[in-house]
């Protein structure tokens, strides 16, 4: 899972009784900034999961003041680009010092967990540092947050990479969590640098295709266009069209069943056409009842 899509969904699917959860989550768009290491998905997952997340704006804490990011701005005298809220930098300030004193990071999610009181096997995808690049039309490849949020994927892209991936190894847990999964789920995350870059660590997708479990995925899009977020100008920058069917055809010999949005209905045979069992629900995840009833629809396509 990454992101808000990911997180919701998640907060369903521990609605639902007797499951026990493992979540490998993208690490992929970590950044360094203030000498400080922000982990999104992650953080987005852990919030969301512990009450904490700002609803409304999307993203970050509920309730959050930001007096460091004003005094910030005042002493280096311009605005800056990427906001950190002051319970935020909180979090960044723990993570960064235990990193620096040699803690791995999927010990410190647990550590993290456990002080929210969260259950879950939350683990990013390595304790390697990736960084997900975006390479764009006129120029050098930039960070995925650059591109994201500072110029709100309006920068022409083709193509995405995952620095470092070549030397990284999954975290602890993450390969013999998919071995030993009844069931793998892939939630309504952008399947291009969310799902995508965690498939990109090597071990991860040949573990996925050998493992005992079925896979279900959830679609990211509802109508044409994304549930959350902007997995549109990923699927764009890489010439692949807004649809369904179109995230069904590049998760590929990984799905087994793909559930998508009752409005996007007519594409059905087209999706099965493929090889991949599919279905349809209504998919808007409007609170955690409705992200439960879409998860349990999820796991009734397989069992």
């Amino acid at each position: 899972a990454g992101g808000i899509g990911g997180a919701r969904f998640l907060k369903g699917l521990r609605l639902i009784d007797n499951l026990e959860i493992s979540v490998i989550i993208n690490n992929g768009d970590d950044i360094n900034m203030h000498g400080l290491r922000i982990c999104p998905d992650l953080d987005s997952v852990i919030y969301n999961l512990a009450g904490e997340s700002d609803l409304v704006r999307g993203w970050g804490r509920k309730d959050e003041t930001w007096v460091v990011q004003a005094q910030l701005a005042h002493y280096l005298g311009k605005e800056q680009w990427f906001n950190l809220g002051d319970k935020d930098y909180a979090t960044h300030i723990y993570r960064t010092n235990l990193l620096n004193a040699g803690v791995a990071l999927s010990e410190i999610v647990k550590l993290q967990c456990t002080k929210w009181g969260i259950d879950l096997n939350i683990m990013p995808a390595t304790n390697d540092y990736v960084e997900t690049q975006v390479q764009l039309v006129q120029g050098e490849a930039i960070h995925f947050q650059e591109w994201w949020v500072k110029h709100r994927a309006a920068l022409p892209a083709t193509g995405f990479k995952l620095l470092g991936a070549e030397k990284a190894k999954p975290a602890p847990e993450v390969l013999s969590a998919i071995e030993a999964a009844d069931l793998i789920i892939l939630p309504p995350s952008n399947p291009i640098v969310s799902i995508g870059m965690i498939l990109q660590i090597p071990g991860i997708k040949a573990a996925i295709m050998k493992a005992k479990a079925p896979v279900v995925g959830v679609s990211p899009i509802i109508g044409g266009n994304p549930v959350l977020g902007m997995a549109d100008k990923c699927l764009s920058a890489l010439g692949l069209e807004t649809s369904a069917t179109s995230v069904a055809a590049q998760y590929g010999d990984l799905l087994d069943a793909w559930l998508i949005a009752d409005s996007d209905n007519d594409q059905v045979s087209a999706i099965t056409n493929l090889g991949i069992k599919c279905e349809s629900a209504p998919l808007l995840m409007t609170d955690d009842q409705a992200a439960k009833e879409i998860a349990a629809k999820a796991i009734g396509m397989l069992r």
